[in-house]
């Protein structure tokens, strides 16, 4: 059963707890979402708390996936470009689907939803997001549309004697 997409969610503490948990789950599964593993709640909630100050003072948008029992499965941010020069395009963060549900085409499903949201805003003509080299990701995205415009070799510090690239991807909305 397909997840059921829903832009710009009331956050309610179940919600905001739901995707913290989804935060740690993926985190600690291997996932590329800004920490490695072995990640807690405690580690994860200031950063979480800085994209709901994104939402609150409207440069960002949440994109929450539901499964078929109303439990959070998947999540990205929209971040608006503030520079003057630059409000053509969005920033895409955080994209996260819960290891259950990998492998089922959810993570498309994601992209595909996140780009509607993002084809809906004035003015927006592309999504820019950037993910950890040597996870294969770029392959996944580049299968959903985005094209990969630039690479900063060793850029992410995993640990010591372990760095990757950050990839930066492009899907164009025009």
């Amino acid at each position: 059963m397909p997840l059921t997409f829903a832009l710009d969610p009331s956050v309610t503490p179940e919600l905001r707890d739901s995707i913290l948990e989804l935060w740690v789950d993926v985190t600690n599964a291997g996932g590329a979402v800004g920490f490695v593993p072995p990640i807690t709640l405690e580690a994860v909630r200031p950063e979480l708390l800085r994209q709901f100050m994104a939402m609150e003072e409207q440069r960002s948008r949440l994109l929450v996936g539901f499964d078929e029992e109303g439990r959070v499965a998947a999540t990205a941010f929209l971040t608006l470009n503030t520079h003057r020069l630059m409000t053509h395009w969005i920033w895409l963060y955080t994209v996260m689907l819960h290891p259950r549900h990998q492998g089922k085409g959810y993570g498309r499903d994601l992209l595909a939803a996140a780009e509607r949201a993002a084809r809906a805003l004035p003015g927006v003509e592309a999504i820019r997001l950037t993910c950890r080299g040597g996870l294969g990701l770029e392959r996944f995205y580049g299968s959903c549309g985005y094209k990969e415009v630039g690479r900063v070799p060793g850029a992410i510090r995993v640990a010591p004697d372990d760095d990757r690239d950050d990839v930066v991807l492009l899907l164009s909305l025009a």
